[in-house]
């Protein structure tokens, strides 16, 4: 009789990682059950003959679109007020957070990259700076477009430039958290052995650090700018211009027809922000 080997029998999982994970089912449940009743939803209303009636009959309204010679250039228009409220929306938020992040990065606040000097005073500083710059960032981020949209609005006025700033200061939170944590995560030989051949902090930086995180800090501001392209094509509900302003002006009349051509222009604009990024990615990374 030919010998088998034992087969090998499956290590029941210890009593309190069981328990941890029914415990961590029931609580994702919990919540799931609380946030359903607490935003009031219905299915059954939304999914039901009448929901489904009504949202046909809105369905149908919209078509045909408006391909009216106005009604294209406003579009048109439109079109371009967006891009350019995301274009340089994206590139504000990149020079505000080139300013913060180098401030912001623990290893280069606390590594003495940024300050040679070992005395308190300056320790003192550096924690200043480093807690400021992070502090910064995070409120920079916390309060969503829409809302700086609103209060800058209020600031200087309807039109794409509030637009522009709300975009602006909001991403460069978000880049600058997430350029913090690129450098935060560098190579440190490279860094290491440039200062130990006596070059200075703009040469280490140069030449040690920009390498190492630049298509990173590429990537990150070419996917910000898919999103702020997207974000971009709603500030005009609160009159930061572009074509969401004219989509609101739409809803607002009952123009359904022009609501489907403005539609059909924020997903010709996205589709070509999206493959010129992609290109950009292609060719610069």
């Amino acid at each position: 009789m030919a010998w088998e080997a034992p087969t090998a029998r499956a290590v029941p999982a210890p009593p309190r990682a069981a328990l941890t994970t029914w415990l961590g089912w029931g609580v994702l449940g919990a919540a799931l059950v609380w946030s359903y009743h607490g935003t009031a939803a219905d299915l059954g209303a939304v999914l039901g003959p009448e929901g489904l009636a009504q949202m046909t009959a809105y369905v149908r309204r919209l078509f045909p679109p408006d391909f009216s010679s106005a009604l294209l250039r406003e579009a048109a228009i439109g079109s371009a007020e967006t891009f350019a409220i995301s274009f340089l929306g994206t590139l504000l938020a990149v020079l505000i957070a080139l300013i913060l992040v180098f401030f912001a990065s623990a290893n280069l606040a606390f590594a003495g990259l940024l300050f040679e000097m070992e005395r308190p005073a300056i320790r003192a500083a550096r924690v200043l700076l480093y807690g400021g710059a992070r502090g910064l960032l995070n409120l920079l981020r916390t309060v969503p477009e829409i809302v700086w949209a609103i209060l800058f609005v209020f600031m200087v006025g309807l039109g794409p430039f509030p637009g522009v700033l709300a975009l602006g200061v909001h991403t460069a939170g978000v880049l600058g958290k997430l350029f913090a944590e690129v450098l935060e995560n560098v190579d440190p030989r490279p860094i290491e052995a440039l200062q130990g051949t006596g070059a200075r902090r703009l040469q280490v930086l140069a030449y040690g650090i920009l390498p190492q995180v630049l298509p990173h800090f590429l990537s990150y501001t070419l996917y910000r700018w898919e999103v702020n392209i997207r974000v971009a094509a709603i500030m005009g509900f609160v009159g930061a211009g572009g074509l969401g302003q004219r989509i609101h002006i739409a809803i607002s009349l009952f123009l359904e027809h022009q609501l489907l051509t403005l539609v059909l222009a924020i997903y010709a604009l996205v589709t070509t922000v999206d493959a010129l990024s992609a290109y950009l990615r292609r060719r610069l990374l």
